[in-house]
C-alpha cells in the first residue's frame, strides 16, 4: 500500500507521443506535484457535471472504451515510467466512474454528498486493494492497472450504496 507513488523514470531513451501521455495521464492531471491519484479520481468525479454522462448506458460505454485505452496507453508509460507509473491515472478516472455506474445500478442519485462518499469510498478501496484489486496490482501489465481500479470502482459503489441507503431507512 503505497499513499504516494514518487514519479521516476526508468527508461529515459523510451520516448511517449503525445496521445498516449494525453490520455493516459488524464489530460495531464497525473503530473500534478503529489496525490496524483487522488488528482486522477477528482478529474473522473467532475464528469458528473456533463448532463446525460449519469446515464448507465452513456457511462458503461465510455468505461469500456478507456479501459481498454488505458490497457494500451498504460503499457506503453511503463516502458518509460516502470511498474504502475504514477503519471497514468486513467485507471483512476476509469475507477470512479465505475464507482458512478455501480451507484446509478443501484438507482443511487448523485447529490454533493453521494458524490464526495462515493470519491472517499473509491479511495479507500484503491489505497487498501481489497482482493480482487491486490490480485490485479500485482500483475505489473497494462490490465493490472486498469483492472485494480475498476475492482476498487465496484466496491465503492457498493459502499457507497449501502451508506446512502442507511441514511435514508435511519434518518
Amino acid at each position: 500500500m503505497r499513499l504516494i507513488k514518487k514519479k521516476k523514470i526508468v527508461n529515459e531513451d523510451v520516448r511517449i507521443d503525445f496521445f498516449t501521455v494525453f490520455i493516459s495521464s488524464a489530460c495531464y492531471t497525473g503530473y500534478a506535484p503529489a496525490a496524483s491519484g487522488t488528482f486522477g479520481s477528482l478529474f473522473g468525479l467532475l464528469f458528473v457535471l456533463i448532463p446525460g454522462f449519469y446515464n448507465p448506458v452513456a457511462l458503461g460505454t465510455l468505461i469500456l472504451i478507456f479501459f481498454f485505452a488505458g490497457i494500451v496507453t498504460s503499457e506503453r508509460m511503463m516502458q518509460r515510467y516502470g511498474d504502475d507509473p504514477s503519471v497514468v491515472v486513467l485507471d483512476e478516472v476509469v475507477g470512479m466512474w465505475t464507482t458512478l455506474l455501480v451507484m446509478s445500478a443501484f438507482g443511487v442519485e448523485i447529490t454533493f454528498a453521494s458524490a464526495a462518499l462515493s470519491f472517499a469510498a473509491f479511495r479507500l478501496f484503491d489505497i487498501f486493494k481489497i482482493f480482487p484489486a491486490g490480485y490485479f496490482d500485482r500483475m505489473k501489465s497494462g490490465f493490472g492497472i486498469m483492472a485494480d481500479d475498476v475492482a476498487a470502482g465496484v466496491y465503492g459503489g457498493l459502499l457507497t450504496f449501502l451508506f446512502v441507503k442507511l441514511y435514508y431507512l435511519y434518518f
